[in-house]
């Protein structure tokens, strides 16, 4: 049976959830829920999704949500086909990759992700942003990518010298910086340019950019 995403094609967690299946050669159907609807706040979909959030799967029966929990789900799953890697099994090399994972989680996300729905979600939903909170994300940002360069003046990925999810975590949320009209803050940095242009020029993430 075909594994089925339950979200909206543009958000980013449903394009991450995309992107594994893409990196990890694993066939899937989108079963568009419109937002603008509500439809996500349903009883049919909070039945398996209780917060009302997109993305969740079905991958034969099994139910799973949160994009990150389905991503490394699907990487273990299907250990031998696709990119290899994505999580280490070595226990220093999956460490490191746990540090990484981390590090996007409380140092990039927790910036990058409330600056995008100032600068961008809210202005879609007929919001005005505010420009005072996104100023200050964008600073605590900045702050954290001087770090990144830091990083990545070392190795090639967060991890170390092999992509791993960690580095994919980045994409659907980084790529939202132009919209905001500050992808400056990748081009600035050497190092950081170097790595996001090699992770956002990846076949798996030209497929599912525009929508999974």
């Amino acid at each position: 049976m075909t594994l089925k995403i339950y979200g909206f094609p543009m958000s980013t967690c449903t394009r991450l959830v995309a992107l594994i299946c893409k990196e990890k050669e694993i066939p899937y159907e989108v079963v568009p829920i419109d937002l603008s609807k509500g439809e996500h706040k349903a009883p049919g979909f909070t039945k398996f999704q209780p917060f009302g959030q997109v993305p969740y799967i079905d991958d034969d029966g099994f139910v799973l949500y949160e994009s990150r929990a389905i991503a490394r789900y699907l990487i273990k799953k299907y250990p031998n086909q696709g990119t290899p890697g994505l999580i280490p099994t070595d226990p220093k090399e999956e460490a490191l990759f746990e540090q990484a994972a981390s590090v996007e989680t409380s140092n990039f996300n927790a910036q990058i992700a409330p600056l995008i729905y100032e600068k961008v979600f809210k202005a879609r939903s007929g919001g005005q942003p505010d420009q005072a909170k996104a100023n200050e994300y964008l600073q605590k940002l900045e702050a954290k990518l001087d770090v990144y360069e830091v990083i990545l003046s070392k190795q090639k990925y967060l991890a170390g010298d092999n992509v791993t999810l960690a580095d994919l975590q980045h994409l659907a949320y980084g790529s939202a910086l132009s919209l905001a009209g500050h992808s400056d803050v990748i081009e600035k940095r050497r190092n950081v340019a170097r790595w996001w242009n090699d992770i956002y020029n990846r076949p798996a993430w030209q497929a599912v950019k525009n929508g999974a």
